[in-house]
Formats: C-alpha cells, structure tokens, sequence
C-alpha cells in the first residue's frame, strides 16, 4: 500500500464514516419515534427495527462501500479492503452513538426508556387482550416487559463500555464480511502497464 493511496484512503473512508454515521443516528431516532407513535401492533414493532435498524442501514452499507472503492480508484485488495472499511464503519458507529445514545437518549429524550417501555406495554396489552389470554397471562408477560425495561435503566459505566467494547468487534467482523464482498483486486495487465510507464519516464 503506497504512501499516497494510504492517505486517501483513510481520508475518504473518515469522512464517508462520518456521513453514514449521522444517517443511521438519524435513522436510530426515527426508529424510536416510530415506535412510541406509529408501532400499534405487534408486526409493526417486529418489522420497523427490522427494516429501520438493520435492513436500511445494510443498504446504506453497501452503497458506501462501492462508493469508498470507487473513489480510492476502484481497485483494492483484502487487507486494504479491511483497512478502509473498518475505519469508516468504526467513524459511524461513533458519530451514531453519540448522536442516539448520548445527545438523543441524555438530552432530547431523557425520558426515552420509559415512552418505550409504555408503548411497549400498550402494544403487549393489546395483542393478549385480542387473543383472549386471561389476566393471569397478561401480569405476567407485563412483569417480564418491565423487568427488561428496568435492567436498561439501571446500566452501571461497566456495562456501558462492555457494550461498546462488543460493538466495536461487531464493528470489525462486519468490516471483514464485506472487505471479502468488495474487494477488488488490481488486473496484473493494470500493474504490468504502470510498470512499462514508470520504466519509460
């Protein structure tokens, strides 16, 4: 890997990284007002995360990724594939972590837990209600609803960073899995021309 080529690449892999992470914290936030307004039924709360969390995102991914190889030239190979891909993936998971979990969740919706944990529960209600389970039923699965909710109100900073530690080696495997789709390795006709010019000049 050249000096020059090493250079843009992290150059352009930062600053896509950036981009893609305000997308998905804008994306993060959309999905948590959709499911505290929109989300009536249990398919609705199922399918938007999906869609909103991972299937947007995975497109979004993609099309990052084949942009970033096409403006480093078009050609790279694994490990220069990894490089930049981890770089920009690792820049938005920060950027969108920041965004949803630190300016979102601490000072836009403070309260952001419990308008989940309500709809939630509104949601879980409705669905047993509608499927005549008894009341016995409904406590329960209530209980269960709020011990969740609970365990995330009362996250300790050791967690908190054993949670970003694990989003960080989520951050890299993904990095490798797509290096192997988008690598593209430089036609040995491509390296013998810049050879023969090189000798020339």
């Amino acid at each position: 890997m050249s000096e020059e080529f090493d250079k843009q690449l992290k150059s352009q892999s930062l600053k896509k990284g950036l981009i893609l992470g305000l997308i998905l914290g804008v994306l993060g936030i959309i999905s948590f007002y959709f499911m505290t307004t929109m989300a009536t039924s249990m398919m609705l709360v199922i399918l938007g995360p999906v869609l909103l969390s991972v299937v947007i995102p995975v497109v979004i991914s993609v099309l990052f990724c084949s942009d970033l190889r096409k403006n480093i030239g078009g050609y790279w190979d694994f490990k220069q594939a990894v490089t930049g891909i981890f770089i920009m993936f690792f820049a938005a998971y920060l950027v969108s972590y920041i965004i949803s979990s630190v300016l979102f969740a601490k000072i836009i919706e403070p309260n952001m837990v419990d308008k989940m944990e309500t709809a939630m529960v509104n949601v879980t209600t409705s669905m047993l209600e509608k499927s005549n389970a008894d009341q016995t039923a409904i406590d329960k699965q209530m209980e269960k609803v709020h011990q969740q909710f609970e365990d995330q109100k009362n996250i300790t900073v050791g967690k908190q960073i054993q949670s970003v530690v694990i989003g960080i080696i989520f951050v890299f495997v993904f990095a490798l899995i797509f290096a192997a789709i988008f690598k593209k390795d430089r036609p040995l006709y491509l390296n013998d021309a810049d050879g023969i010019d090189a000798t020339v000049s």
